[in-house]
């Protein structure tokens, strides 16, 4: 019998050559934007000893984690493969309650850990979970197999819309407790992609986006220090705001300028020596852009967007093959892989106010590394399964 890697080879039905039952591009993609970042992790955070708050780490630190980090994720992705995509169905709700609850746990009183005045994780000694990145892989399982269940209902609103927005609203307001507006976005723009893919009325999409944008608007406007960033980011070279909220913006945009066309080199950063606040994590863009000049960002760009490309290529496929939930879910990973590169490129080059959200599968992380990478083991195996039935047998 065959075993492990050696199961994805098989000749066809013709004798022809041997032909890859999975997406070999989409995995070199992948591991090229790991790798690439780990690579700018380390320059990124080279430097961070010299400052007293990293005084007891070494200088490959970073390095050395991020690179375990990476090892996990590819292990525990490797594994997440194999599992068939009925079984992610058959218990996408029971994963997304349990998320729920590990949501709230962060919110408890020794049991949230905290970080710049937010709680965000659960301290497991070794590794710190971020709940919030959890939920944005299982929203989309929960939404993709919400929409299957409701199909009938999907032009309905209150049996079709409303009992998701109550869920969406649910995660929402556990996501502003801690708080972690950037998510709670991510979020509600995955859920509401995939109701609208999965058949939800044009005109009440539209109606719902306007009334979303709207409470948003009212969540920053109501909030002092939300609206005094919004402030800071329209006008960061103000005295006031390049010292103050608009710090890390007026920083970021200087070192793009430094890079120009090819950069400074690789290594030769200014910025990172402690001017740009979390250059390892939120704004790796712009160390990417410091030292490898706007070639090396718009190669970064080009990647994320072949992968989206991808996710919604495969989504199309599975769900012209009868697979919906299938195809929902791969839709749903390239929504979430998407929207979130494009806020943390667009909080980097100044087109949108600063969140705190990092660059997929390249910034500094476990809990963001490990999920991206199950996500997309998991949009892999939709492709591997897709293409079985397409050869008229199944995958296994």
């Amino acid at each position: 019998m065959k075993t492990g890697l050696a199961k994805l080879w098989a000749p066809n039905d013709s004798g022809r050559s041997m032909v890859l039952k999975y997406d070999q591009v989409l995995v070199w993609v992948t591991l090229l934007l790991m790798l690439s970042g780990m690579v700018m992790v380390y320059s990124a955070s080279i430097s961070l000893p010299d400052s007293p708050k990293y005084a007891a780490y070494s200088n490959n630190h970073f390095l050395i984690r991020q690179a375990i980090f990476i090892t996990f994720s590819l292990i525990v992705g490797y594994g997440v493969f194999h599992i068939k995509i009925e079984h992610w169905q058959k218990y996408a709700p029971y994963f997304f309650v349990l998320t729920l609850i590990l949501l709230v746990a962060v919110l408890v009183p020794g049991l949230g850990k905290g970080v710049n005045g937010a709680k965000r994780w659960l301290s497991l000694k070794m590794l710190n979970i971020q709940p919030s990145e959890l939920m944005k892989l299982f929203i989309v399982m929960y939404a993709a197999d919400y929409t299957v269940r409701k199909q009938q209902y999907m032009h309905r609103l209150s049996k079709g819309f409303m009992p998701m927005a109550m869920v969406v609203g649910l995660v929402g307001l556990l996501l502003l407790l801690e708080p972690d507006l950037g998510a709670f976005g991510v979020i509600v723009c995955i859920a509401m992609g995939i109701l609208f893919l999965g058949g939800l009325n044009g005109i009440w999409f539209s109606g719902i986006v306007t009334l979303l944008v709207s409470i948003f608007s009212m969540v920053i406007l109501l909030s002092p220090w939300r609206r005094e960033r919004i402030f800071a980011y329209l006008n960061p070279w103000d005295e006031a705001n390049s010292l103050g909220k608009a710090y890390q913006l007026s920083h970021s945009l200087i070192a793009f300028g430094r890079g120009e066309i090819v950069g400074v080199g690789l290594g030769g950063s200014v910025e990172k020596l402690h001017y740009l606040p979390e250059a390892h994590t939120d704004f790796l863009l712009a160390v990417i852009g410091e030292e490898l000049g706007l070639i090396g960002v718009v190669v970064v760009v080009y990647l994320f967007y072949w992968l989206v490309k991808r996710a919604f290529d495969i989504g199309r496929q599975a769900i012209a093959l009868d697979l919906t939930f299938a195809g929902l879910t791969a839709k749903g990973i390239g929504i979430w892989i998407g929207v979130q590169a494009f806020i943390n490129m667009g909080v980097n080059l100044g087109l949108l106010p600063t969140k705190g959200l990092t660059l997929p599968l390249m910034s500094y992380g476990g809990s963001g590394v490990l999920i991206n990478c199950v996500g997309l083991a998991i949009l892999l195996r939709i492709d591997y399964e897709s293409r079985a039935l397409m050869r008229g047998g199944r995958a296994t």
